[in-house]
């Protein structure tokens, strides 16, 4: 494909070369949403970061081309197209992926795009497309098609209603859907959940801990482990190596809670795990984007005075063993996080996010008194579709 395309007399797709182009795609959406008042803006150091081929370890294993559309010179959309070997080795399949998407709420901007990016996948021997994924489904992922009226937690996405209808207009359809559990952090208290934890306990077979901080790079290892093991079989998983996986313990470390990172023990070994963080986002969004301006921490300042006052938590990941699980420990670790965000003051948590198809943790998410609240979509479509 050549470095630009004129797809009609108005809109322009050129591949991001320039310093110059980077920094348009890199700046678009704070642009685009700056009106947008539950849209939290990311940290621009962060995003540069999982954009850069240097720092981002997905790169060792995967390839991205990325694009900008311009109308009359204005920077209108952009979108990355990429590949990941590491995701096709573990599923057996052959499939592109599409992510970063933003632009104006223009269906010949949005064909545009998606036009250029699958164009590159099918020179890359990939026949469909799935997205929006930003570059795994370990990284924010998903179209907002619920729950509109509602901020999003922390590292996870808010795009606005018109994203539905542009992507459906470009030949997308339904690939799953991913949903974000709402639930009050008091039913430790329940007595039923409390006599079920004590039966559970009784046997000492089951354990919970937390993660020791003084051991941080081995116990980050040991989760690496436990939650390639126990969540491998789910739809559209990528496993994670070593340097990603340390790049995200690195980045969660300040903000992990010991008594909101916990290890599931059967029998003294390790056999599952769950990560939850305070939700952030509220900070976030206070940070503007930056913690510092011009060298002054303007930015952080903002940033932590709002994490003074934070009052919901997220659980980010949760997963068990195969031949461990529906023996209790979930519960066992449900529980401690409920009390240990109810200790911090954090009233509610999200779950987020959970297959739509996941019976077992939906389920027993919803006994814990949880509702769906929040709705994200994957979509895929052939390469020469649209």
């Amino acid at each position: 494909m050549s470095v630009s395309s004129v797809v009609d007399t108005h809109v322009e797709v050129v591949t991001v070369r320039t310093p110059a182009e980077r920094a348009a795609f890199l700046g678009l959406p704070y642009r685009l949403h700056r009106e947008l008042p539950l849209w939290v803006p990311p940290l621009r150091a962060e995003q540069r970061a999982l954009l850069s081929e240097r720092r981002n370890p997905f790169f060792a294993h995967g390839r991205a081309r990325l694009f900008l559309a311009r109308r009359r010179g204005t920077v209108v959309g952009r979108i990355a197209a990429h590949v990941n070997p590491r995701f096709e080795d573990h599923h057996g399949t052959s499939e592109g992926f599409f992510g970063f998407f933003d632009a104006v709420d223009d269906l010949a901007v949005a064909r545009a795009l998606t036009g250029a990016a699958a164009d590159w996948l099918a020179e890359q021997g990939r026949p469909t497309v799935l997205g929006p994924l930003s570059f795994t489904t370990n990284d924010e992922c998903g179209v907002l098609v619920d729950g509109f009226d509602r901020p999003p937690a922390v590292m996870m996405p808010y795009t606005p209603p018109y994203y539905v209808r542009l992507l459906e207009g470009c030949g997308f359809t339904k690939a799953k859907d991913l949903l974000a559990w709402e639930f009050p952090t008091t039913f430790h208290e329940e007595p039923r959940l409390v006599r079920a934890a004590a039966r559970l306990s009784e046997s000492r077979l089951l354990t919970v801990r937390p993660v020791d901080m003084r051991r941080f790079p081995e116990e980050a290892e040991l989760i690496r482990t436990l939650y390639n093991a126990a969540l491998g079989d789910n739809w559209g998983f990528c496993p994670m190596g070593e340097r990603e996986f340390s790049v995200l313990a690195r980045r969660l470390k300040h903000v992990l809670r010991p008594d909101m990172a916990l290890i599931g023990e059967v029998r003294g070994r390790p056999a599952g795990f769950a990560i939850a963080l305070p939700d952030l986002a509220p900070a976030f969004a206070a940070a503007r984007g930056r913690l510092f301006t011009c060298g002054l921490p303007l930015g952080l300042a903002r940033f932590r005075s709002a994490q003074r006052r934070l009052s919901r938590g997220r659980l980010m990941a949760m997963g068990v063993g195969e031949e461990h699980r529906g023996r209790g420990l979930e519960l066992l670790m449900y529980l401690a996080l409920s009390r240990a965000c109810h200790d911090r003051g954090l009233g509610v948590g999200e779950a987020s996010w959970v297959l739509e198809d996941n019976r077992q943790v939906n389920a027993a998410t919803a006994r814990l008194g949880g509702r769906v609240t929040k709705r994200y979509r994957l979509y895929r479509r052939p390469v020469g579709a649209g």
